[in-house]
């Protein structure tokens, strides 16, 4: 299969984003991070009709690219319809949150900068709001993306999707291994153009 448009969703931790640079690294596509669109300086979230303008900029009909992110009730007609692949990175709840764990006391400790300035703070993990705990966010994430997918999967404007399910880390690496790089792929296409 070759894969020219390609998003990849899933819960805080699953690995989103790692997953999508190491795609366009191998595959020669085009990276799109939906978080860097969405959160704005202070983070502010980009209101919805500029975060659709923007998204439909970054993801071509026609172009190669690979965009991580869920906001699928905002850009979803968008990014899915455009996609040839979905990737769901639907790894057990306690893995989400341990790579969460980790991945924030990393940010917080050197003092990562994400998008746009933004940085994350003890304080966005302390309050009870589901929308600022990250923690929170993750659950609440889990179950709800184990209810609204599948069903999403099956209506008529994504049968076209090839949609890639991948339930621990060992599977997503298997299947990442058994494709091509883009180097071989195009050394291939020469030799039969000759």
């Amino acid at each position: 299969m070759v894969y020219e448009r390609i998003t990849i969703v899933g819960k805080c931790g699953a690995g989103k984003t790692t997953l999508a640079a190491q795609l366009a690294s191998k595959l020669g596509l085009n990276n799109v991070e939906l978080d860097a669109i969405n959160w704005q300086p202070n983070w502010v979230i980009l209101c919805k009709p500029l975060m659709r303008e923007r998204v439909d900029e970054a993801l071509p009909a026609t172009g190669r690219w690979v965009a991580d992110g869920n906001y699928v009730r905002v850009v979803r007609d968008i990014v899915w319809t455009r996609a040839d692949t979905l990737i769901w990175l639907d790894y057990p709840l306690w893995l989400a949150l341990w790579r969460v764990l980790q991945r924030t006391i990393g940010r917080i400790f050197w003092r990562k900068e994400l998008w746009n300035g933004n940085r994350e703070t003890l304080g966005h993990h302390l309050t009870f709001n589901m929308d600022q705990n990250l923690f929170a966010w993750t659950v609440r994430m889990h179950n709800q993306h184990r209810n609204d997918f599948p069903p999403l999967f099956q209506q008529p404007e994504y049968s076209h999707l090839s949609v890639l399910r991948f339930r621990s880390p060992r599977e997503t690496e298997e299947w990442l291994k058994s494709l091509p790089d883009a180097a071989d792929r195009g050394s291939r296409t020469a030799l039969l153009e000759i």
